[in-house]
């Protein structure tokens, strides 16, 4: 390959050698990278150094010449009169340009192969920089912006690739941004401005990239070049606040500055920030309308602040607004809280204090004048080594700072004078002449800072718009006021005593105004708070209707725009066809006319001619007229072949004798002047051999004179040697402990990112593991839960099967709705409850109903037989005596829930307790500790009547034909005014 490479440049093909890179490196690439390298740095190399040994060999042929006084040969005179070249420029494009393009090729062709692999990113930056050097060593400006956009454009394809893929890690973009401050560099060195700034702006992309602050060389070189695009790009405001982050930075960064470096460097930030006029050239957008491009421009204003901002090193929030962080007034600011004044020298705190607080406007401009013109000398001082800056040239700023004073001037003058005369203002500045300082305030009136206009006519000046509601109007009559105050207490200092009935009317209006003036104020607060809603909410109205009316008037207006300018377009192209057309015509007409009238001939008004048969006339007369010219001038040449023959013949003996003369008197001069020089010259060595022997004594003491200088310079050289080696040896071993600390800290990096990736993949597995366990409970307990649904619900649907067979039974049971309803009133609502199941009957309502029924005739004696085989029917579906108990499901045995508890005569249930077959608190399948509400006692037996039915113990003794037990409790009268109700009903 290193033969190959060879061989290619040596026959200038660059595409073979370009192809066989790119094979070389498909094949290496995952063997041997580092084969790949060496085969490219010899190939460049190789370019490189046929470059150079071209233009070695154009500079020897440009002067290879043997005679200097011989004239150019025939060939090269003509050679020159066709071209127009120069030898130089001949040569160089001959031997030099060819070897030229091949070497910008292969670069370019090099970074197009190396773009795509990451383990060859330092080779990359390698021959970025190379390139660069190689434009900045020959003056390529062309080619040193396609090599930028080249690199941009591989960096864009790099930054999609790493948010796709994830690939390229922070080593690769800090190689790109150590290769975009080397761009920087040289783009400030080849004077390409615009391309520095988007080499900036490159910057300020891979710094957010890579969330890393560069080296401090790299950032002070950053600064160094923003002051010089500032400067250069005529942006004040920008240059001031560069040249102050770069004083920030060295002052905090910088090691082993000197008192004149910050002298210096404080001194160029605070002349540039008070070199920034007090006014922006530019409108402010919307101020005066509210059109969409107004608005438009100013959200591009705040993007280019906030743009700015990040380029100056400010971080700034992309929703908010920097332009009131970059400002005259914030710099001033900042530079006073820094205590920067204590570090310039006096001349200038003297410059700052005039243009800053003093109010002296007749003498400001005579006193800066002669402080600006010491800037230079204060300059005069070159900077050490340790500054990032070599030079401060503080005259740029002389001009600058002349404009701040005179508008300064203005405005002071405006504050106190409402008219001047032309004459006195020009007095007043001495730097400048009338003419300049008019310039300065039309720039100011143009950009609303100052209200003035200029009567040449009368030479007088007018300050301000002569409102008598102005801030400045009101604060001097203030200030009037108060030292008239001051004057007259300065004269009387004592107040005059009143009179009796003075005192006395003042203290009534005193005391009157007192105590009126707390209810005035608040009337007038509430008066004015009403004033101002009912303002604001016409206001708001007015502007919401106004803004509706604009935005429909806007759009239709833009409709109609669009229709009307769209016809008028098609108007006037139609109207520009027509006119070109007929222009054609008649400049055609007019010249054919032209031609006929050049040759006499006659054309009628208003006929139109021909072009073809015009074009044929006036070429047959054309051919006549040069056949006429060639006869004529072969005539009047032979004339003049006779008359010079016979004028030569005649003046040669002339001609001879007048020779002969002139031959003669050149060779009297020429003996003459001989004898003159001789002449001259023998007294010219006389007096230099007298000089010779007067100085001759002298020579020892040169000598002695000349070997003290030489022994002083030979003891500085090898002072400043020594000096030199020894820098030398630090910058190495610094260097050496630099990439130490880099390796050790990208070793401490590498590990920390395995740590974090392993704990993160720990992490991610036990949360997956810790998912799949909750994902499996939830199921199961989701299956338990509807597995005790399923239960409960056939539990309750059992349940109210068996409630309707005990209802339906119980209703077979019962009597009568006729035998019921004889009851009586009274008795309504117990009788109807005689029917509905498990309620509970009064034994008196009992004794009622079987009355009622005995004296319905048969119909009840007729139905027991018939109620009597279910309730006989329901002790044998139980199997045991606690038949009358209802089961909990279809399945289920019956439960023992024991003895019932003890109850009162008067109270048959607790009035505190839930109902048995109500809601429960518990959870549904817990077991029930008491029988149901309706179910009878354990030791009672059965109704008769009634299935599950309770039956006090008085109505069954009565139903079973027996007389009531002694421990019933006697049924209430029946005049007690209606039936028995429980305490819970009570």
């Amino acid at each position: 390959m290193l033969r190959h490479v060879e061989l290619c440049v040596d026959m200038k093909k660059r595409n073979y050698a370009k192809e066989a890179l790119l094979q070389y490196r498909n094949m290496c690439h995952q063997v041997n990278i580092n084969s790949l390298e060496e085969v490219i740095k010899h190939f460049l190399k190789r370019a490189a150094d046929k470059a150079e040994e071209a233009q070695a060999k154009a500079a020897a042929v440009t002067l290879d010449v043997e005679d200097l006084e011989e004239d150019a040969s025939p060939e090269e005179l003509m050679l020159s009169y066709v071209s127009g070249e120069k030898n130089k420029d001949r040569t160089d494009r001959e031997l030099v340009t060819p070897w030229f393009r091949f070497l910008w090729e292969s670069y370019r062709s090099v970074l197009e192969i190396l773009r795509t692999n990451p383990k060859l990113e330092p080779l990359y930056a390698m021959t970025a920089t190379k390139a660069f050097h190689f434009c900045l060593q020959y003056k390529r400006t062309t080619e040193f912006k396609r090599l930028c956009d080249i690199l941009r454009q591989h960096l864009t394809n790099l930054v999609n690739k790493f948010r796709d893929q994830r690939d390229a890690g922070p080593e690769s973009m800090t190689m790109h941004l150590e290769s975009r401050f080397e761009q920087l560099r040289v783009a400030c060195e080849l004077e390409l401005w615009g391309e520095a700034f988007r080499s900036v702006e490159d910057i300020q992309q891979l710094i957010s990239l890579t969330k890393k602050t560069p080296k401090q060389p790299q950032l002070a070189s950053y600064y160094t070049r923003l002051t010089q695009i500032f400067a250069v790009s005529d942006s004040p405001m920008y240059h001031a606040f560069a040249w102050l982050k770069l004083f920030s930075f060295a002052r905090q960064h910088a090691r082993g500055m000197s008192t004149t470096d910050y002298q210096q460097m404080a001194t160029a930030v605070l002349l540039a920030a008070l070199a920034i006029l007090p006014y922006e050239r530019s409108n402010m957008p919307g101020a005066r309308g509210g059109s969409p491009s107004d608005a438009v421009a100013a959200e591009q204003e705040k993007e280019r602040a906030n743009r700015m901002a990040t380029i100056l090193g400010f971080a700034v929030d992309a929703k908010k607004d920097a332009r009131g962080l970059l400002t005259r007034q914030a710099l001033l600011a900042t530079i006073s809280s820094s205590n920067l004044l204590a570090l310039v020298p006096a001349e200038v705190r003297c410059i700052h204090d005039a243009l800053s607080a003093d109010f002296n406007p007749l003498e400001l401009c005579q006193k800066l004048a002669p402080l600006l013109e010491k800037l230079p000398e204060l300059a005069a001082a070159q900077l050490s080594g340790s500054a990032p800056v070599r030079s401060v040239a503080l005259d740029k700023y002389v001009p600058a700072l002349k404009q701040a004073a005179v508008l300064r001037l203005l405005k002071q003058l405006s504050e106190v004078y409402s008219v001047m005369r032309i004459s006195e203002l020009a007095a007043l500045v001495p730097f400048y002449t009338f003419a300049e300082v008019e310039a300065v305030v039309v720039d100011a009136v143009k950009y609303d800072y100052l209200t003035m206009r200029v009567d040449h006519r009368h030479g007088t000046l007018h300050f301000g718009a002569q409102s008598v509601e102005a801030d400045r109007v009101r604060g001097h009559l203030a200030a009037v006021a108060k030292r008239l105050a001051k004057a007259v207490t300065m004269m009387s200092p004592l107040p005059l005593p009143l009179s009796a009935a003075d005192a006395a009317r003042r203290a009534l209006v005193i005391k009157e105004a007192r105590d009126t003036l707390e209810g005035e104020h608040l009337k007038a607060v509430a008066r004015k708070m009403a004033i101002e809603k009912k303002k604001e909410e016409a206001e708001r109205a007015m502007m919401e209707a106004e803004a509706q009316e604009a935005q429909r008037k806007q759009q239709a207006a833009a409709l109609h725009a669009q229709a009307e300018d769209r016809r008028r377009k098609e108007e006037a192209l139609r109207r520009e066809m027509e006119r070109m057309q007929r222009e054609m015509e008649e400049k055609e007409q007019e010249e054919l006319r032209a031609h006929l009238g050049a040759r006499n001939i006659k054309v009628k008004e208003g006929e139109k001619l021909e072009k073809n048969n015009v074009i044929k006339d006036l070429m047959s007369e054309r051919i006549k007229e040069q056949q006429e010219l060639e006869r004529r001038m072969t005539r009047l040449s032979k004339n003049m072949d006779h008359l010079e023959r016979a004028r030569r013949e005649e003046e040669g003996p002339f001609l001879e004798a007048a020779w002969k003369e002139r031959q003669e008197a050149d060779r009297a001069y020429w003996e003459q002047s001989q004898t003159e020089a001789a002449r001259l010259h023998r007294q010219a060595w006389e007096v230099d051999v007298e000089e010779k022997k007067r100085l001759a004594h002298m020579v020892s003491d040169k000598e002695v004179f000349k070997g003290i200088i030489m022994q002083r310079r030979e003891a500085e050289f090898h002072a400043l040697r020594r000096e030199r080696e020894r820098r030398l040896a630090e910058m190495r071993a610094q260097k050496k402990y630099e990439r130490e600390i880099a390796r050790r800290k990208a070793y401490v990096t590498r590990c920390r990112a395995e740590v974090e990736n392993r704990i993160r993949e720990m992490e991610e597995q036990k949360r997956r593991e810790e998912e799949a366990k909750k994902k499996a409970e939830e199921a199961e307990r989701e299956r338990k839960l509807n597995e005790a649904l399923a239960k409960q619900r056939a539990r309750e649907e059992e349940i109210e099967r068996r409630k309707a067979e005990e209802r339906a039974a119980i209703g077979l049971a019962a009597p009568a709705p006729a035998a019921a309803a004889s009851a009586g009133a009274a008795a309504g609502g117990a009788a109807g409850g005689a029917g509905g199941g498990n309620r509970f009957v009064p034994p008196h309502l009992r004794r009622q109903m079987d009355a009622a029924g005995g004296s319905a005739g048969g119909a009840a004696p007729a139905a027991a037989p018939a109620a009597a085989a279910p309730a006989a029917a329901a002790p044998a579906a139980g199997g045991d005596e606690e038949s009358g108990w209802r089961r909990r499901g279809p399945e289920a045995p019956p439960r023992d829930y024991g003895a019932p508890p003890a109850r009162g005569a008067d109270s048959w249930r607790d009035r505190d307790a839930p109902p048995r077959d109500g809601p429960r608190d518990g959870p549904r399948d817990a077991p029930r500790d008491a029988p149901p509400r309706d179910a009878a006692p354990r030791d009672a037996p059965p109704a008769a009547g009634g299935g599950n039915k309770f039956v006090p113990p008085a109505l069954r003794a009565r139903q079973e034909g027996a007389a009531p037990s002694s421990g019933s409790a006697p049924p209430p009268a029946s005049g007690g005014g209606g039936a028995y109700r429980p305490p819970a009903r009570r």
